[in-house]
């Protein structure tokens, strides 16, 4: 009987403790005591009250059930994240140190750790919020991130940092004040989707992000939207952006991009394309801005079909000489201005349409001559070119215009915090947050 009995107590020992719910009182080290004492997959529910900063080295879960609060003491990042499989769930994080050189954060997850979860945690009073900072097929949802306002604002963090990423999921969250909403950086793969970025210089940054979703976003009285630069292949749809400063969308060296279904209200240029090429500009609203697209001459082979220009100042800024068809397989777009007919009721207009004359080209490239606007010489070089367009140097023609705008629904709840904006812009005096690139 002494074999059989041995085998089982060699069997026994071989097998893997059970994981466990471990309940951790408030305390500074009380979180490090828990995390050096846990094994792996357990699951660490702090109570109610105050804990230090720690490292978390073991895949474990912390619960904070929205009542522990995680305070950094003002150095460095407040939760580390050092190995696989973390989850980090209802905590409020706060209390980073102050270095934007060392990306202090309220989370940091170091390069080569893989499937964090973080999730509706609040943090607060950070320099960053989170910072995925080379991690792998993170997930970062339903959070609510406040930045700090004690700095100016191209001095501040970022709510989310990520660099060199892949993977990356970032959706449901909230960030309000500081630089960024998410600054990304050097990464591939990633999504971000259905979060909502207030008061901030750009709501998303993209740098070198390549193969990535932009998708749902909110943005209002942010001073640029959604700036996708120097990226190739990303997916930017159905984001909304409400009265941004300086560019609901730019493109900025981004190529092969599909932007499509998007809703731009309220900004300087709904739409900003420089130097962006092979892009697909399609079923997008651009409404109420100074300038619908502005279109910079570097720009080339890109597809606009589908969109609606509304209200805008000025529907389109193009200053070249080159001819650019804006319809794709015979169809255009809706422009508010054009005053035209569909006799054949197939639902585009019988003539095409210019956005710009040669009045605008000079008046662009020339800003003094705006002092003749009203002249009758400047009245009539513009009603000649409106009855014989062949005297147009080139510029932007749409051959099939439509004779209906496409309709993106603004929510109540999203045009009431529109409204808060009220008159920002017109006494902003911060200047170190510029984002126009076109000067």
């Amino acid at each position: 009987m002494r074999l059989p009995c041995l085998s089982l107590v060699l069997i026994l020992s071989a097998a893997p403790l059970q994981a466990e719910t471990v309940m951790v009182s408030p305390g500074e080290a009380a979180l490090r005591n828990a995390i050096a004492a846990a094994r792996p997959g357990d699951v660490l529910r702090l109570t109610a009250g105050s804990y230090g900063p720690a490292v978390i080295d073991k895949p474990v879960t912390v619960e904070g059930q929205g009542q522990a609060v995680i305070d950094g003491g003002g150095k460095g990042s407040v939760l580390t994240v050092s190995a696989d499989d973390v989850t980090l769930r209802g905590l409020r994080v706060q209390g980073s140190g102050p270095r934007n050189e060392d990306i202090d954060a309220g989370i940091k997850v170091v390069k080569g750790v893989a499937r964090t979860r973080i999730e509706r945690n609040v943090l607060i009073d950070n320099m960053h919020g989170i910072d995925f900072h080379g991690a792998i097929d993170a997930v970062a949802r339903h959070n609510d991130i406040t930045g700090r306002r004690d700095a100016h604002m191209i001095a501040r963090g970022n709510g989310f940092y990520v660099w060199n990423a892949p993977g990356v999921v970032i959706e449901d969250n909230t960030v309000r004040y500081g630089r960024d909403g998410i600054f990304s950086n050097t990464s591939k793969r990633d999504i971000y989707r259905r979060n909502t970025f207030r008061d901030l210089r750009f709501a998303i940054h993209y740098m070198y992000t390549n193969d990535s979703v932009v998708e749902g976003n909110i943005s209002i009285g942010n001073h640029l939207g959604f700036a996708m630069m120097y990226s190739r292949r990303v997916q930017v749809t159905g984001n909304i952006s409400l009265h941004d400063r300086d560019h609901g969308v730019m493109l900025n060296s981004t190529n092969d991009a599909d932007v499509i279904g998007n809703l731009v209200i309220g900004a300087a240029k709904c739409t900003f394309m420089y130097d962006a090429n092979k892009n697909l500009i399609a079923g997008n609203r651009f409404q109420g801005c100074d300038i619908g697209i502005h279109y910079s001459a570097g720009s080339a082979r890109n597809a606009v079909t589908g969109n609606a220009f509304v209200g805008n100042r000025n529907q389109v800024k193009y200053v070249g000489t080159r001819a650019i068809e804006w319809s794709l397989e015979g169809r255009g777009n809706y422009w508010s201005d054009l005053a035209a007919f569909d006799l054949n009721g197939d639902g585009f207009a019988d003539q095409a349409f210019r956005p710009n004359d040669l009045m605008d080209h000079i008046l662009w490239s020339q800003p003094a001559a705006g002092l003749l606007i009203g002249a009758p010489a400047v009245q009539l070089i513009r009603w000649s070119q409106s009855s014989f367009p062949a005297t147009l140097p080139g510029g932007i023609l749409d051959s099939h215009p439509l004779m209906r705008p496409i309709d993106i629904a603004l929510p109540p709840a999203l045009a009431a915090a529109a409204a808060e904006v009220g008159d920002r812009w017109q006494t902003e005096t911060e200047k170190d947050a510029e984002t126009d690139l076109s000067h």
